[in-house]
C-alpha cells in the first residue's frame, strides 16, 4: 500500500479506501490506484480480508457423490459452470469439494465456517427430512437451496417444477398408446426423487393406467444394464420407460437392442435432464429439457442477494419442456 501511495501521490488511507471500494476518493483517483495496483501484480489477500470480517468472494458447493460418477454426469458440470458465470460481475469464484457421505459434507461446512473460507453456500441434493439447512443456519453460513422449498428448511430456494414435468411426460406416453409404464431412478432418499415418483404414480392413477413399476438403481455400484434387463424381461413388460438420468436411458437403448426390442416400435424411452448425449445416440433420446447453465447462474444471483442482505423469496427457475426425439412415439412406430 505504501508503494502504491507513493506512485499515485496519495496517502495510504486513500489507497485502502480505493482498493476496498469505499467512499472517500474520487473516481479518477480510484481508477489510477487500481491501475497501479494491477501493474504491480497486487491482489487482495483473502485470508486477511476474512480476519476483518469482509467477504472472501467465494461461494462453496459440496457434492456428495462418487467421484467417478460425477465425471460422467453432464448435469453437474453445466450447473457449476453456470454458478461461476453468475459470479462474474463480482469477481467471485466457486469453491467445490467432493465427499462420499453427508457426514463428510457437514464436516466440510463446519471447517469452512471456522476458517471463513466462503461467504455462503449452495446446497444441492437435499434429502427428505434433511438436517443440512438447519446445520448451516446454526453455523451462520448464508445459503441457497437448489430444490423444492418444501424441503429447504426455511432457506431461500430455487427449483424446477419436477411435478408438472413428470406429469407431462406420462401424459405424452399415454397419448401414444402406452399403458404399461415404469420409472427407473437412483438415490431414492433424494427429495427431488421423491417428488418425481409421487408425480409419476399420481399421473398414472389420474389417467387410469395400470399400476406402474418404480425401480431404484444405484449406478455407482454398476449393474445398471442388468437391472434394466430384468425390468424388460418381466411378464407384461412395460412399453414406456421414464428415467431420471440420461446415462441410464442410454444404457436402456443397449439393453433393448440385446433383447431384440425396437425403439420406439416396441419400447419408448424418456429421460429427465436433457444433454448433448441424448442427441448423440441412435435413436436420439426424448428428454425433459431445461437450461442447467442458467439454473446455476440463477442460484448464484440469489445467493449474492442474500449476501447483500436483501430479502430473498423462493424462485421457480423453469418448467422443464418435453423435447420429443426418435426414442419415443406411438406403439408400433418404426425405428428411424
Amino acid at each position: 500500500m505504501s508503494d502504491i501511495a507513493k506512485m499515485a501521490g496519495v496517502s495510504t488511507s486513500a489507497v485502502s479506501l480505493a482498493l476496498n471500494g469505499r467512499d472517500g476518493v474520487s473516481p479518477e483517483t480510484r481508477r489510477r490506484i487500481a491501475e497501479i495496483a494491477a501493474s504491480l501484480g497486487w491482489y487482495p489477500n483473502a485470508a486477511a480480508r476474512a480476519l476483518t470480517g469482509r467477504r472472501v468472494n467465494a461461494i462453496g458447493v459440496v457434492l456428495t457423490r462418487p467421484p467417478q460418477y460425477l465425471g460422467r454426469e453432464p448435469f453437474f458440470m453445466s450447473f457449476l459452470a453456470g454458478l461461476q458465470a453468475g459470479l462474474t460481475g463480482v469477481d467471485g469464484s466457486v469453491l467445490m469439494h467432493i465427499t462420499t457421505s453427508v457426514e463428510e459434507e457437514v464436516a466440510t461446512y463446519r471447517r469452512w465456517s471456522a476458517e471463513k473460507r466462503v461467504d455462503g453456500l449452495v446446497l444441492l441434493d437435499l434429502q427428505v427430512n434433511d438436517d443440512r439447512p438447519r446445520i448451516v443456519t446454526e453455523l451462520d453460513l448464508p445459503a441457497v437451496v437448489v430444490g423444492s422449498p418444501q424441503h429447504a428448511g426455511g432457506l431461500p430456494a430455487v427449483w424446477t417444477d419436477d411435478d408438472s414435468a413428470i406429469r407431462a411426460a406420462v401424459t405424452y406416453l399415454a397419448s401414444q398408446g402406452h399403458s404399461r409404464l415404469a420409472r427407473i431412478t437412483d438415490h431414492s432418499r433424494m427429495a427431488h426423487t421423491s417428488i418425481r415418483t409421487r408425480a409419476f404414480l399420481s399421473a398414472c392413477h389420474d389417467l387410469d393406467l395400470p399400476t406402474p413399476a418404480v425401480v431404484e438403481i444405484d449406478p455407482s455400484n454398476g449393474g445398471t444394464q442388468e437391472a434394466i434387463e430384468a425390468v424388460l424381461r418381466r411378464p407384461n413388460r412395460p412399453t414406456g420407460l421414464l428415467f431420471d438420468v440420461d446415462l441410464m436411458a442410454i444404457a436402456a437403448l443397449n439393453v433393448a437392442r440385446s433383447l431384440g426390442l425396437a425403439v420406439p416400435a416396441d419400447l419408448s424411452i424418456i429421460t429427465y435432464d436433457d444433454s448433448l448425449l441424448c442427441e448423440a445416440t441412435q435413436p436420439a433420446i426424448t428428454a425433459l429439457n431445461h437450461d442447467v447453465h442458467a439454473y446455476g447462474a440463477h442460484a448464484a444471483r440469489m445467493l449474492l442477494n442474500v449476501l447483500d442482505g436483501e430479502p430473498q423469496p423462493d424462485e421457480l427457475d423453469a418448467l422443464p419442456q418435453l423435447i420429443v426425439r426418435e426414442s419415443s412415439g406411438a406403439r408400433g412406430t418404426p425405428t428411424p
